[in-house]
């Protein structure tokens, strides 16, 4: 596997590392302002309106369901659209749990660094000083903790081994894995058995696997599992209620959705995955969280509450994602470059049936995270590329109305082109 093609072969598995805009049916509209698990959102009334309509034009060109939170100086919104359950039409809401995939990485990448600040981890060390068992020999002397956490180690991803069924169109190795238990120990060593994507340190490649790995390095210097560490040193000091790893259930407690996989259109009928073993998952995409406390969670790391100045403009350090004009990657955090909006930080995140994406400015002024309950639904063109679908441009708009600021509407109209070009590019991304 390697750079984007690389990518795409891995990705389209589970989508773990993206899938920004992805949707499906149709049911009826309902847009609640409340969060029905957790503390009640404390939400202005200050462009709601505006927002709601946004969230309902992102249900009415075909998503299922839809929530969202966003943050303009200070002030708060959330709410939601559509329904979380296409046969009984019951209402998507703010506040329903949801598997935010990759946004996990960078919960776990910040969970590293601060093993960094404390003096029992550096960054360019060998993976193999600390992990001598799992990297003996050459492999653990050239790759470094950094090379895990910004993609440019190498080390394939595990996704195209264990879910190697997607590639061909057919949902059934997600039915087969539903349920399946997968040790930290399985899923790196199904990544390090493929062949290398790159030499360590030389390009970009997306890869779980390394986060996988990133797991099982805070396991060893902290002693405690990765799931374990990260709530104890970030989720509840943030007081994030309604974040958490399910561990080893496949259930999400409280209120949820369901979770569509479309794949593309190529299988007969999609596939409903709200109930899935976390553990394919784990630090690498596993968490369970809401739009707001993803809000409150990005606020916090780039505000410098989680991480001291030094360490977080080494997360801030980027690499260049090969054929991506909108994309850079630091360590687990993504940087999103538009005209319109400009520099925007965060992460996106697909599993099956579930995608999240959360923009934030690198003043903590603007930032919009949300949930959708249907991926991969655009069709797929002669390329194996996924097609512009009328929801990528429904999102754009969000994006554009939520993060950017937008005086007329000649500036609205090159900032909705701009959001849905970070939408097409995140895609081919995770295709």
């Amino acid at each position: 596997m390697n750079g984007i093609s690389g990518l795409r072969r891995g990705l389209i598995a589970l989508g773990v590392a993206a899938a920004v805009a992805l949707p499906g049916s149709l049911p009826a509209v309902a847009a609640p302002d409340t969060a029905p698990a957790g503390p009640p959102d404390r939400a202005t009334e200050v462009g709601s309106a505006e927002l709601r309509r946004n969230l309902e034009a992102v249900h009415e060109a075909g998503m299922p369901g839809i929530q969202a939170a966003a943050s303009r100086n200070g002030q708060t919104w959330s709410g939601a659209a559509g329904v979380a359950d296409t046969h009984t039409d019951r209402p998507m809401e703010a506040g329903f749990g949801h598997r935010v995939g990759s946004v996990t990485k960078t919960f776990t990448a910040t969970a590293v660094l601060r093993q960094v600040s404390a003096g029992r981890v550096e960054l360019d060390a060998p993976i193999g000083r600390y992990l001598p068992e799992l990297f003996p020999g050459e492999r653990g002397e050239r790759i470094t903790v950094r090379m895990l956490l910004n993609h440019t180690s190498g080390i394939a991803d595990y996704f195209p081994v264990i879910f190697n069924s997607l590639t061909r169109g057919s949902l059934a190795d997600l039915e087969r894995n539903r349920f399946r238990y997968h040790s930290p120990e399985d899923l790196i060593t199904a990544g390090m058995k493929q062949p290398a994507t790159n030499k360590p340190g030389q390009s970009w490649s997306y890869s779980n696997t390394n986060y996988i790995i990133a797991g099982e390095l805070l396991r060893e210097v902290t002693g405690q599992s990765p799931e374990r560490y990260i709530t104890r040193e970030i989720i509840r000091p943030l007081g994030l209620r309604d974040t958490y790893f399910p561990r080893f259930n496949p259930f999400i407690p409280g209120p949820n959705s369901k979770a569509y996989e479309a794949l593309y259109h190529l299988p007969d009928r999609r596939g409903e995955y709200s109930v899935y073993s976390p553990t394919a998952l784990r630090a690498a995409g596993a968490l369970i969280s809401t739009p707001t406390d993803l809000n409150r969670f990005y606020d916090a790391l780039l505000g410098g509450e989680l991480l001291d100045e030094s360490v977080l403009a080494e997360m801030r350090e980027t690499v260049a994602v090969p054929n991506s004009p909108t994309l850079r990657y630091g360590l687990g955090l993504m940087r999103f470059e538009t005209p319109a909006c400009g520099t925007m930080w965060g992460h996106e995140g697909t599993v099956p049936g579930m995608a999240t994406l959360s923009l934030h400015s690198a003043d903590g002024k603007r930032q919009l995270s949300y949930g959708l309950n249907l991926t991969k639904y655009q069709q797929l063109d002669e390329n194996g590329l996924p097609l512009v679908h009328p929801i990528d441009r429904r999102l754009g708009t969000l994006q554009v109305n939520a993060v950017c600021d937008v005086s007329d509407a000649a500036s609205t109209a090159s900032s909705d082109s701009s959001g849905v070009a970070l939408l097409a590019d995140l895609h081919r991304l995770t295709r």
